[in-house]
């Protein structure tokens, strides 16, 4: 078991004090590692203290991640904290609903900033650091949507592939660096993201019907491939998109 042991790791976790986020980061934490947060707009104390709880330092940050200005700030804000980072958890994103017809471009703009264009810029940035230390783990969020089409939700679709085209071009190029780069590819997660779909009774019942575990995912279903590819154990992966979906992609 030592193989998946982060004791003495750092870890930057993007939307880490909630949602899948906040699961992600509890499952680092127990594994041995400490955290650097990064939130919007979220004060809630809850994820800060239960890591700490585990013995474990935990440093939170709030920033705009769709501002690229403010991402070399949250670089050195972490290094400054613990002195390096070890993992970065490439979480943040947002998602727009609408008929691809009536679709605002404002909203087309906002996903595709927030969900790519920050996922590129941060990992170069934190890239340039681990290469530097010759080690480091990166791991984004993908989704069922980097495979499919989905419905009303065109920028998040667009995005999603995007990020298993990123996660895969920077494995290629910093594999020999020392660099793993991967994502993990949710499936249907309760979540707040999701309430919109849950609302709808009908349409959440033949979601469920096509899961072959027969259950939506939960935040802390992530935390086992979270620790997997934050550790020694997949130091021979690279540019893979786990998909952690209950059987969904398999149906």
């Amino acid at each position: 078991m030592s193989m998946f042991d982060l004791t003495g790791k750092v870890a930057l976790v993007t939307g880490g004090t909630v949602g899948l986020g906040a699961g992600m980061a509890t499952a680092l934490a127990e594994a041995g590692a400490d955290l650097v947060l990064v939130t919007y707009t979220d004060n809630d104390p809850t994820m800060k203290n239960a890591a700490e709880a585990m013995g474990r330092r935990c440093h939170v940050i709030t920033a705009d991640l769709s501002k690229e200005e403010q991402l070399p700030s949250v670089v050195e804000q972490a290094i400054a904290a613990f002195g390096h980072i070890d993992i970065l958890v490439n979480n943040a994103g947002i998602i727009r609903r609408a008929p691809i017809a009536e679709h605002a471009s404002q909203d087309w703009h906002d996903v595709i900033n927030l969900n790519m264009n920050t996922v590129f810029f941060l990992t170069q940035l934190v890239g340039r650091h681990m290469i530097e230390r010759g080690s480091g783990k990166v791991i984004s969020v993908a989704s069922m949507l980097s495979y499919q089409g989905g419905i009303l939700v065109p920028g998040y679709t667009a995005s999603k592939h995007a990020v298993a085209g990123l996660t895969k071009a920077f494995a290629n190029e910093w594999a020999s660096k020392g660099v793993n780069v991967n994502a993990i590819a949710p499936g249907y997660m309760e979540t707040r993201n999701t309430a919109p779909i849950r609302a709808d009774s009908e349409r959440t019942d033949s979601i469920t019907a096509r899961i072959p575990a027969g259950r939506w995912g939960q935040p802390e279903d992530l935390g086992g491939p979270v620790v997997f590819l934050a550790s020694q154990a997949a130091d021979y992966l690279h540019g893979h998109v786990l998909n952690v979906d209950g059987g969904w992609m398999a149906r």
